[in-house]
């Protein structure tokens, strides 16, 4: 915190945000404080504690010198014997290794990720070995950007659920503000480090080059950090900060005074080597100098442009040449007033308020408050049983996070075999039991229920038309849970339980997690998520792809799923081959398929996959309830669904199709008649509604604490058509 540079900024906005989100906040100090330019205004701060290690002497045998990540961790672990913190921010890579090591602090860290490899080919078999095991100990992984988001969800699996987003945080005193118009001598400005990567050195080439276009100008640059890596490079970078003339170095400045002194400039620097434009990191400068109504020159890149509009006017190119001419463009009045309404726009999406108001709604989901009807002095002791909890596992983790419940989990080996001894125990010492299958697990449970003991079991579709549900003892059971009216209603017929033991419940779909900007061309691009076995059939959504690509040929089909030869059960049926060695001729013979349709790895990567996607179909001959259209309706699609039985009790009647002719001329009016963003807002609204993973939790919470049933979802039809 001594040295004024974007992670010192980062733990300074993030520590206040937390403690305005309602934390009682302790900051670790890495270093002894030298300088209380960024500290103090933290100990200023209501509900902040700063903890100084090396002057508190917390550590034996210390050099003075910055904390290791060792250290580190083993002090995070001491002030946590101390104060029990429920969420444990940590930045930086190394840092967070260690912690994810240490089994006292996992489960509760909060992962903020930037020093990681940016490019696939970096993105090594040892160093996604090494991210998986962050991921797993972390309760959420904070990313700047939805670019470094989807990147790192594509590359580690383990990332997939707990990435969220967490921007670069401005806070500029409102005193500093510029005047909104360059002077006649235009004052440039840079602050942070001084590094080759970030042109420092060439900057400094810049009050010449526009004197020799004839504007008038000098170059103010705040910081004290000179990158050493080549001892010849920062000889020069410092010769060119005291020597050249025009150039005002102000050295290393208290962050009011950088930001006082950068308002009182007329044009912000952040203009980078190239190598830096794949960079998935937004720079908090750009958005501070933003905030206090400068315009930037910067880079052109794509997530600049997504920022600022690919018609700002004051990009910059490869060279000094560049940039020296997007400053002659900033000594136009117009130019520059334009340019500064566009950063300082830009600028407020990253208020500390809008940081705030994002980490109070992740505090709630991590730590939730006890359920009425339970306290934490007594919680509910609550066994979850089953062979595959793969369907079940956000659902555990929330019960697992309530105060008011103590969770225990009995995985099965597999279908029928599991550890008795442990299942009688924990028969013993349960008040609920939840059965994932309404397999052998259900009838084991139901023969050592005990009196008082609420029992609840799951049934999907896999179990309906087996033999367990018959030897089950319905007496036994609470409550059947389908995740369908219509499954409901085959379960109670099929099995001739009463209807009050059945309980449609429905399967949840993770809203937030899904919620992100779709990618240009989403609306001409139809997904499917699964296509095996053939009844799921994908020979349908070929007929659909195949009669808009007669309309419009930029219509494509993107597939993410498993092939069929890789589900041996599939691929050794003759039928099951037959079908899909026939339709896959029928994509490279058919001149309107070929080229139209693309396999995506299967992974779970959902939630980025989506948002290349405009309309997710369902083709199937039958479905208990089918998550993949509502899971791209969440994701701001459009789902689109042949009318398979019951799917009208899932999804209202404007999202059903009765053929695949139906279904494709329903898509292509909705994109060729401007309706798209119209459709896809009502979409989202009903799966929000109706099946949104925070409302599907609370309805398990009730139907678990007291045995409240939950009410029919709301399948009211809208004015939007699809």
């Amino acid at each position: 915190m001594n040295i004024i540079d974007g992670s010192a900024v980062w733990a300074q906005s993030m520590t206040r945000a937390l403690a305005g989100a309602g934390c009682e906040t302790t900051l670790l100090l890495k270093a002894p404080v030298r300088t209380d330019r960024l500290t103090a205004p933290l100990d200023a701060t209501e509900g902040v504690t700063l903890r100084r290690p090396h002057e508190e002497g917390l550590l034996s045998g210390s050099d003075g010198r910055g904390l290791t990540p060792e250290q580190a961790v083993a002090l995070m672990q001491r002030l946590d014997a101390e104060r029990g913190f429920d969420a444990i921010v940590v930045r930086g890579k190394r840092l967070a290794e260690q912690a994810a090591q240490n089994e006292n602090l996992a489960g509760r860290l909060w992962t903020y990720l930037t020093d990681i490899p940016q490019n696939v080919g970096e993105m090594t078999a040892t160093v996604v070995s090494e991210l998986t095991d962050i991921a797993e100990a972390s309760r959420f992984l904070l990313c700047q950007t939805e670019e470094l988001r989807g990147f790192l969800e594509s590359s580690v699996p383990a990332a997939c659920g707990r990435s969220v987003l967490f921007p670069p945080v401005v806070e500029v005193p409102d005193e500093a503000l510029g005047d909104s118009t360059p002077a006649q001598r235009l004052r440039l400005v840079y602050t942070g480090k001084f590094a080759p990567a970030w042109n420092t050195l060439e900057m400094t080439a810049l009050p010449e080059a526009l004197e020799q276009r004839g504007v008038p100008a000098e170059l103010h640059m705040v910081g004290d950090k000179i990158h050493r890596d080549s001892p010849d490079w920062a000889k020069r970078m410092g010769r060119a900060l005291e020597d050249t003339p025009n150039v005002h170095w102000h050295g290393g400045q208290p962050r009011a005074e950088a930001l006082r002194l950068s308002a009182g400039c007329d044009v912000g620097l952040s203009w980078r080597d190239p190598a830096m434009d794949a960079s998935m990191e937004l720079s908090t400068k750009v958005l501070e100098l933003g905030a206090l109504g400068l315009p930037v020159v910067l880079n052109r890149t794509p997530m600049h442009e997504d920022l600022l509009g690919a018609d700002y006017p004051l990009y910059a190119g490869d060279d000094a040449e560049s940039v020296a001419d997007a400053l002659t463009l900033a000594a136009d009045p117009d130019v520059y007033a334009e340019a500064a309404q566009r950063c300082r726009d830009a600028a407020a999406r990253f208020s500390l308020e809008n940081a705030t108001a994002r980490l109070r709604d992740y505090l709630e989901q991590a730590c939730p408050g006890p359920p009425s009807g339970t306290t934490p002095q007594r919680p509910l002791k609550v066994v979850i049983a089953g062979h595959d909890l793969k369907f079940f596992t956000r659902l555990a983790d929330y019960f697992t996070s309530l105060p008011g419940m103590d969770v225990k989990l009995d995985q099965w080996d597999s279908l029928r075999h599991h550890d008795q001894y442990r299942s009688r125990e924990l028969a013993a010492w349960a008040d609920v039991v939840i059965c994932e299958w309404c397999g052998p697990n259900a009838i084991f449970y139901a023969q050592h229920k005990r009196p008082g003991q609420r029992l609840l079991v799951r049934l999907h579709r896999f179990e309906l038309y087996a033999e367990w549900p018959r030897k089950l003892d319905i007496d036994k059971i609470d409550a059947v849970i389908c995740v369908s009216p219509h499954y409901a209603s085959l379960t109670r017929e099929l099995a001739g339980w009463p209807s009050d033991k059945v309980v449609p419940l429905p399967n949840w779909v993770d809203v937030e997690q899904l919620d992100r900007p779709k990618l240009p061309g989403a609306e001409h691009t139809l997904g499917m998520i699964g296509i095996a076995p053939s009844r799921k059939r994908f020979d349908r959504a070929l007929e659909v792809l195949s009669e808009l690509r007669r309309r419009d040929s930029r219509y494509t089909l993107a597939v993410k799923s498993k092939q069929p030869w890789e589900y041996w059960w599939i691929w050794n049926r003759p039928e099951e081959r037959e079908f899909y060695e026939r339709t896959y001729r029928r994509i490279q013979r058919d001149e309107l398929l070929s080229g139209g349709v693309v396999f995506d790895q299967f992974g779970p990567d959902v939630a980025t996959w989506l948002r290349r996607i405009g309309f997710v179909l369902s083709t199937s001959d039958d479905e208990s309830f089918h998550l993949a259209p509502a899971e791209g309706a969440a994701s701001g699609g459009v789902p689109a669904v042949l009318n398979w039985p019951g799917a009208d009790t899932i999804y209202s009647r404007q999202w059903l199709h009765e053929s695949t002719t139906e279904m494709a001329e329903a898509i292509h009016g909705t994109v060729s008649e401007g309706r798209f963003d119209e459709a896809r807002a009502a979409a989202r609204e009903e799966i929000t509604g109706n099946y949104a993973l925070r409302r599907v939790c609370e309805l398990w919470t009730r139907l678990i604490v007291d045995g409240e049933r939950p009410a029919q979802v709301d399948l009211s039809t809208s004015a939007v058509t699809a």
